[in-house]
This record gives C-alpha cells, sequence and structure tokens, in this order.
C-alpha cells in the first residue's frame, strides 16, 4: 500500500526530536515551521556554487517535456512539488549530500542514454532504490556483519546495542523517503544499505560513496543494496529498548534460501 505523509499540522512534534529526522536540524526553519517553505526559500539553503536549483513543478514547468532528470542534468532544475513532503526531503538531502545526488542524476542519464526513456535497466533499480531509502553504513566488527549477513536481528540490535551507540557502527541515512516515513512515528524503516570499511581519515563513508560510484564500482544490480531494519537501532523506535520487539517484529525478516551479500567496500 502507498504510503500517504500526514498533513504539516497533524505531524506531531516530537517526531522532529527522534531519529532519524533529529539529525537533520539544521534544517529546522524548513521542517516544522508553521507554514511551507517555499522554493525561493528552500534555494537559500543551497551554496552560492551549486550548479542546480529547485524549481516548482507547476504544468508550465512539465510541458518542456524534459524527464526529471534530464532537466537537472540539462537545464540544473530539480523539479520540487510546493507543500509535499516527500519532495522536501528530497530537497533536503540534496542540500547535504550534494555531489552524491549529482552523480546519480549523471549515471541516471547514462542509463537512459542506453536503454531509452520507457525502459529501466538493473543499475537503474538499485539507483533508484538507494535514492529512496539508501543508508550508507560504517562498521568496524567484522563480526557484527556476520550477524547482519545471517539476518540474526536479535544480536545485531540487541545483544550488541551497544555497537549502535558507542560508533562500532556508523549511519549516514541518504534515502528521502525514509526521512518521509519517519514523519508517522509508529512506521517501521528499512534502508537499502552500502556498507563500507572503516578507513581512518579518509573522511565520511558518504565521500568514499562518491568516490566508489564514480569509478564504477557499486550500485548496478538491487541485490548490491543489505536491508537494514532502521527500527531496531536504538533511539529509532518507541518499543525496541524491550528484547521481544527483536524477536517478532514485523520489519525483521529471514534471509532468503540462497541470498548472498557483497562484500563491505574499502
Amino acid at each position: 500500500m502507498r504510503y500517504h505523509a500526514p498533513s504539516r499540522e497533524a505531524v506531531d512534534p516530537a517526531v522532529f526530536d527522534r531519529m532519524p529526522l533529529t539529525a537533520w536540524r539544521e534544517y529546522a526553519e524548513l521542517l516544522d515551521g508553521a507554514e511551507w517553505p517555499s522554493i525561493e526559500i528552500i534555494n537559500r539553503h543551497l551554496a552560492e556554487s551549486a550548479a542546480h536549483r529547485f524549481v516548482a513543478q507547476t504544468p508550465d514547468l512539465l510541458a518542456d517535456g524534459l524527464h526529471y532528470e534530464q532537466r537537472i542534468a540539462e537545464r540544473g532544475g530539480i523539479a520540487t512539488r510546493e507543500g509535499n513532503w516527500h519532495d522536501l526531503l528530497n530537497a533536503l538531502v540534496w542540500l547535504r549530500y550534494p555531489a552524491l545526488k549529482q552523480l546519480l542524476n549523471r549515471r541516471q542519464m547514462a542509463e537512459i542514454a542506453r536503454m531509452g526513456p520507457k525502459l529501466r535497466s538493473r543499475a537503474q533499480y538499485a539507483m533508484t532504490h538507494f535514492d529512496e531509502g539508501g543508508v550508507i553504513v560504517e562498521m568496524h566488527d567484522p563480526a557484527l556483519l556476520a550477524l547482519w549477513d545471517a539476518h540474526d536481528w536479535h544480536g545485531l540490535f540487541w545483544r550488541h546495542r551497544q555497537a549502535w551507540l558507542d560508533g562500532s557502527i556508523r549511519l549516514e541515512l541518504f534515502g528521502h523517503a525514509l526521512l518521509e516515513h519517519a514523519l508517522s512515528p509508529d512506521k517501521l524503516l528499512v534502508g537499502k544499505a552500502l556498507v563500507f570499511a572503516p578507513a581512518g581519515d579518509a573522511g565520511p563513508a558518504s565521500a568514499r560513496c562518491v568516490e566508489a560510484m564514480a569509478s564504477g564500482r557499486l550500485l548496478h544490480d538491487p541485490l548490491e543494496l543489505r536491508p537494514l531494519p532502521l527500527s531496531g537501532i536504538p533511539g529509532w523506535h518507541a518499543d525496541n529498548a524491550d528484547e521481544a520487539f527483536h524477536r517478532n517484529t514485523v520489519c525483521y525478516q529471514p534471509r532468503r534460501a540462497g541470498r548472498e551479500y557483497p562484500p563491505v567496500f574499502p
């Protein structure tokens, strides 16, 4: 069933003080003000050097006949519906991760040129899944990865609960659909994760994700993405402080027979 976000006035303000939305508090003006921010106000948050701008998605705009990705690539215009949570949260991800968003656009354009506008490749599905539900994870302990591989959710989220708090696992949320779902506090969130090994002073995993994608090393197939039940992380769901949550919640799915995951990216 398609998710319908609550209206702006119906959103419980408490969701903005809980993960994952609390991690985006630098955009509080856009998120929890009394009124929807205009496209002009969103654009004020862009860097002066930004090559792209948000543009209102109106019938006049769509009359140009351009594909969404094509309009970004050729005109620098990110079509954005006003008064729409999904598009506002997509804008926030553009503000925080412009290099990654621009790279996804270039990769999508290359696939459109190869496949045509009506067909979609495995790479396009992978990029779309990541754009909507992507999570970038840096994991320091291989034993935790083994639990993840086995879908031992009780072990990963309960027996090793501290690992999510002490930096053994670091996470950057990229998918704007996950942020939209987080507007409903009872929603169980499951991300599509890419996993990176720790790399000392190499910078955040998101920067290494850009490098790996630019060099053609990832996001060619949806099977590269690991499911990650984000609602199991401490502080991400009100019920997960109870061990029973980690034994029977529906977002914890067993591993499918024959399902294999790629190794972590260096």
